[in-house]
């Protein structure tokens, strides 16, 4: 009987199976978001094998194809000459469809119970990527098919961010989490890595497997998640995470040097637990026009918009540059196209270390958006002279590209998310997230359909778009990082006089 202990064992107890939970939910919830990008890949693999050079291959002795059909091996409608501008369509339905979602998602995820709405989005994903491969078996030729498809995913697909978001919003408390967070937000990345090696497997032989595999893995993880997710603490007995009162004490204490210049430094996790469901009736959602009011939330969305562009180009279009540029196989360039996603985790790590001991979110994106600019340059010129040479850098262009992405939808998300307009409302936060994801993914719709565009007049002008967003996202966030330098200042003033104040006292 929990009275009869003694506290400090009572204390023990609940400690360990609370974290054991908080574990598990976040295992949890990176398992879901790595099976949601896993399956959005297989499709930059595939694209090499779509279309090929028919000239460098023996025909098959059962092949059909005329004699004279030069492109007998690659797969109809992509085996024209502007193949580039439909595999671009093909991406842009799915992108598109999924900016468009996203902003309406956040609003379905307030009002739906969690473990619902993420099982049946992880379902309804699986099957749409799965019919994708069965095209192949199917023996599908037709455009509009593989851009219905891609529709309907990228509808679906917007189930799941706002919704782990939230979920673990509702489990963790108050704390520094940029280096917490930069490591669950690998999900992204290894998802990514996952997707192209599954897929890698069968690109050669029969590559609506490539699709299949990952559609059944995302599906069989959405039964999972109906099995076992936890939306709240309470709902296990667990303790709640601290809660808004010492979030109002932080608040008004404006000369507290922990606090950021344009909102405060805490976690999207926290903003979310400061709400009990048993304690304080039912909050309503923020209006949309509310969360734009939000300091920084406009500045860090159209940043993101453009940080998302040039990280989905290089996820639905890399392969397919190594194919082309290094002739490597098809195989070889989805394996070597994965050393950008590794890239990703050390940067989304290392954006949320550094961002966590200078506690400066805009300043840290703004220095690696900076430095992607001429490594994304010298990566087109000199990247593909050699095996080694092309491995270094696409780590470092994947640590200097995906580290300001990882740090804004996450540990950036936290500090807009603790705004005290939202006071401590977890059901907001699904719709701040919405919409700084949903900003972000017009851009990462622009960036493959440009890519698709202009990539038929040359790859460099490709890399020159991609060079021109990082500087656009880089300057949006002058502002805010003219006011954390302000910040800096004020902080470092002070604690100049504290010391001088304790070497000469009165």
């Amino acid at each position: 009987m929990r009275s009869s202990l003694a506290p400090g064992v009572w204390f023990l107890r609940a400690f360990s199976r609370d974290s054991w939970f908080r574990g598990f939910i976040l295992l949890l919830t990176f398992l879901i978001y790595t099976c949601y990008h896993m399956s959005r890949k297989p499709i930059s693999i595939v694209k090499s094998r779509l279309h090929q050079n028919c000239s460098e291959l023996i025909r098959p002795d059962n092949d059909t194809h005329d004699f004279n059909d030069t492109t007998w091996c690659s797969w109809s409608p992509f085996d024209k000459d502007d193949y580039k501008e439909l595999l671009g369509a093909v991406d842009n339905a799915f992108l598109v469809a999924y900016a468009i979602g996203m902003f309406i998602s956040g609003i379905f995820g307030e009002r739906l119970p969690l473990r619902y709405y993420l099982s049946a989005g992880m379902l309804l994903s699986g099957l749409f990527t799965s019919l994708l491969g069965l095209g192949y078996f199917w023996n599908i030729h037709m455009l509009w098919y593989f851009v219905l498809i891609q529709i309907c995913n990228g509808l679906v697909q917007t189930t799941g961010w706002p919704s782990v978001v939230t979920c673990v919003g509702n489990w963790f408390g108050k704390g520094k989490r940029g280096f917490i967070m930069g490591i669950w937000n690998s999900h992204t990345s290894v998802g990514n890595i996952l997707g192209s090696l599954i897929a890698g497997v069968w690109v050669n032989q029969q590559w609506g497997l490539s699709f299949i595999v990952p559609g059944i893995i995302t599906a069989v993880v959405g039964i999972i998640t109906f099995l076992f997710l936890i939306e709240y603490p309470e709902d296990v007995d667990c303790t709640p995470p601290q809660h808004h009162d010492d979030m109002e004490k932080e608040q008004d204490n404006p000369e507290d040097p922990g606090n950021g210049p344009y909102t405060n430094r805490e976690s999207v996790m926290e903003t979310a637990a400061s709400f009990s469901k048993e304690q304080d009736p039912e909050p309503a959602a923020i209006s949309f026009l509310g969360a734009l009011k939000i300091p920084g939330v406009i500045e860090f969305s159209l940043c993101l918009l453009f940080a998302k562009l040039v990280s989905y180009t290089f996820l639905y279009w890399l392969p397919l540059y190594i194919f082309n540029v290094a002739r490597f196989s098809a195989k070889e360039a989805g394996d070597l196209s994965t050393l950008f996603d590794v890239g990703g985790i050390i940067g989304g790590i290392a954006a949320g270390l550094i961002s966590d001991y200078t506690n400066g979110r805009a300043t840290t994106c703004c220095i690696m958006l900076i430095l992607a600019a001429p490594m994304m340059f010298l990566y087109n010129y000199v990247g593909q002279n050699g095996i080694t040479s092309s491995i270094v850098m696409l780590i470092i262009c994947g640590l200097l590209v995906n580290g300001p992405y990882a740090l804004i939808t996450t540990a950036v998300s936290a500090d807009l998310g603790t705004h005290e307009s939202l006071k401590g409302n977890a059901k907001a936060l699904s719709t701040v997230t919405a919409i700084i994801d949903g900003t972000g993914s017009i851009g990462a719709a622009l960036g493959p359909l440009l890519a698709g565009l202009i990539s038929p007049t040359g790859w460099n002008n490709v890399f020159y778009m991609l060079i021109t967003a990082d500087i656009l996202a880089c300057l949006l966030l002058c502002r805010l990082v003219y006011k954390e330098i302000l910040a800096w200042k004020t902080s470092w003033s002070r604690s100049s006089g504290s010391s001088l104040a304790l070497t000469h006292p009165r």
